[in-house]
């Protein structure tokens, strides 16, 4: 009988120590988040990985970030893989919104959720279930604050662009990409709207890199040189590898009265630390602020609900709550998921505040 007690006490203790050493692992370390990005080469990219990585380490957060090096069918095997080791709620920059439904799916199947950011998924992917979101910027609002920026300039120096005629070189992003399309649709009918002619002397796509800008607009002002009095970039590496070729090429008029020393204003979008610094410089002219950090926070917070409280719907994240009224820039131009739609405002940097952001 007494081996019976002995052996009774012994189990209940390794049962006790088993139940104990399952509650501890819950209460630390069981909140996994999987991020897939699509390729941290960009420098917005990066500063939104960077923060994503300081917002989890302040949680506490298992936070497995991978880098699809913008390949659509390798982050589509990375998702695989990190619900294979059982991750269930993602933050995702996906390489391609058509392959957003798809990954929804799967998430979906696995008993998850996901927020979509900086690259807009489809209206489909967040009708795949309600703990799906956008946490973005409206790309079409980049490119009107562009116009803004452009049309204030050229008010001020109204000989730099006789009769409202603007001949510009436009550096577009990866073609087809949601933010190329939607930025110059934003770009071009707000300037025509404020009663401009937009004629482009030369636009293509450097594929938002540094290198290949500066090298087409080496190309370009071998052509076009005393055609242009405008460059507008479509993101700010972009816009600082036009800087450097201006410079480069001579079209330096060292007067930065104007708020730029180059002979041309130069205008880019995100407004990232080198963009500021040369802003500083009176080298880049203007850029407009893509938050990377509203949108990776925003992003962020609705994962970590999901994954603590079974869902973020109808959350405000970030002191951003959810869209009520379509507008026209897909997903949230439907009514059916605007619900599901976070959306981070873009911000006109001019060098009225651009210190403001240093």
């Amino acid at each position: 009988m007494k081996k019976m007690v002995a052996i009774l006490l012994v189990l209940a203790l390794v049962c006790t120590g088993i139940f104990a050493q399952g509650s501890s692992e819950s209460k630390s370390g069981s909140v996994k988040i999987g991020a897939l990005i699509r390729n941290l080469n960009e420098q917005f990219v990066k500063d939104y990985a960077d923060n994503l990585r300081k917002l989890a380490a302040e949680k506490g957060v298992e936070l497995n970030l991978q880098d699809a090096q913008g390949d659509v069918a390798r982050q589509l095997d990375q998702l695989n893989t990190l619900i294979t080791q059982g991750y269930k709620y993602f933050v995702i920059i996906p390489q391609d919104t058509s392959a957003t439904e798809q990954m929804a799916q799967q998430i979906k199947a696995a008993g998850g959720g996901a927020s979509f950011s900086n690259i807009q998924p489809s209206v489909e992917a967040l009708k795949v279930g309600k703990d799906f979101y956008l946490a973005s910027s409206p790309e079409l609002v980049a490119g009107q604050y562009q116009a803004q920026i452009i049309d204030e300039y050229f008010t001020k120096y109204p000989a730099k662009a006789p009769n409202k005629v603007l001949n510009i070189l436009y550096l577009q992003g990866q073609l087809g990409h949601p933010a190329q399309i939607s930025r110059e649709a934003g770009l071009i009918d707000t300037l025509k709207s404020l009663g401009y002619t937009v004629n482009f002397i030369a636009r293509d796509t450097a594929d938002w890199s540094p290198d290949k800008a500066q090298e087409k607009m080496d190309t370009w002002l071998a052509a076009h040189r005393g055609k242009f009095n405008l460059v507008v970039a479509q993101n700010d590496g972009m816009a600082l590898g036009a800087v450097e070729s201006l410079i480069t090429n001579g079209l330096v008029d060292n007067d930065p009265s104007d708020g730029t020393i180059l002979t041309f204003p130069v205008i880019g979008i995100d407004a990232t630390a080198d963009a500021l610094n040369s802003m500083d410089q009176n080298k880049l002219y203007a850029t407009v602020l893509q938050d990377s950090v509203g949108q990776s926070s925003t992003a962020f917070e609705l994962a970590y609900a999901m994954a603590t409280k079974g869902t973020a719907y109808g959350m405000t994240a970030w002191g951003i709550a959810p869209a009520k009224e379509v507008i026209s820039e897909a997903p949230a131009n439907d009514a059916a998921v605007i619900a599901q739609c976070y959306l981070v405002p873009f911000k006109p940097v001019t060098k009225a505040n651009y210190k403001d952001l240093m």
